[in-house]
């Protein structure tokens, strides 16, 4: 890993293994050597769940020693946190205030640009599903409790605790006008006090995901061509993972992008 933390995508990934949740959470207890963890989950495929989540960011490897990320300490604390309460509507909601940047970070896919985590206060909880139709491509996950915003190569990860990722940000500064657009964006909508109209998605077709495969049409996918593999993938008959291709350093940027877009098929 080149550094900074994952994209949603790769950390639900790599939390998708109950092998690597058990390692997280030894993690969280006390820093672990590979002899220790290998001793609990088995040594077989003890490697591949560490690079695994040393990809997402969640740990880091010194030698023989395991520790977890600044970020896979927020991400864990962020999964000991109740659910939040469900709400109908925005009433009562305080308005959002930035309150920190708290890390700069290389991009996995590309180094030119960064990863940030920041912090809104106070969290929204509940009331941060209904914030979904404010934006055109974005989507509430309940299985990490966080509103996924696309905005150009810009993937906005913000969760009901209050925590907030970005990925493919130029600087510093763009990270805050990006923050600060959020956040009056938002507060504007909880100014009303009532939950935003739903509107229609704009949506991801064949077109857009073809643009960032490897067009070789070299058939490893079991398809014919890689149009034909976009077609199918729109249509959720097959999966990226099947692009092997993808999986060269040349196409990180393409790899990462189509995992953004691929929430919104």
């Amino acid at each position: 890993m080149v550094g900074g933390q994952a994209d949603v995508k790769l950390v639900s990934n790599a939390m998708a293994n109950a092998a690597r949740r058990k390692i997280m959470a030894m993690l969280v207890e006390s820093n672990r050597t590979k002899e220790e963890v290998g001793k609990v989950i088995g040594q077989s495929m003890l490697d591949y769940h560490l690079q695994m989540l040393e990809q997402a960011g969640l740990i880091g490897i010194k030698e023989d020693a395991l520790v977890l990320t600044d970020f896979g300490k927020s991400f864990m604390e962020t999964k000991a946190e109740k659910p939040a309460e469900a709400r109908k509507d925005l009433s009562g909601t305080p308005p959002l205030q930035i309150t920190e940047v708290r890390q700069l970070l290389p991009c996995i896919a590309d180094v030119s640009k960064f990863r940030i985590i920041a912090r809104m206060e106070p969290n929204l909880g509940g009331a941060l599903k209904l914030l979904e139709p404010l934006f055109p491509r974005g989507r509430y996950s309940d299985k990490i409790g966080a509103l996924i915003i696309q905005k150009g190569n810009v993937l906005i990860t913000l969760y009901s605790t209050g925590n907030v990722t970005m990925t493919m940000i130029g600087s510093e500064a763009e990270a805050r006008a990006v923050l600060e657009s959020l956040k009056e964006t938002i507060n504007k909508a909880i100014a009303g006090g009532v939950t935003p109209v739903a509107r229609e998605k704009v949506k991801v077709d064949h077109a857009e995901i073809y643009k960032y495969l490897p067009r070789t049409d070299c058939k490893i996918c079991g398809e014919q061509s890689c149009y034909a593999f976009a077609i199918r993938l729109v249509g959720g008959e097959t999966a990226l993972e099947k692009c092997t291709p993808l999986l060269e350093p040349k196409f990180a940027t393409s790899l990462e992008t189509l995992r953004a877009l691929r929430e919104y098929l």
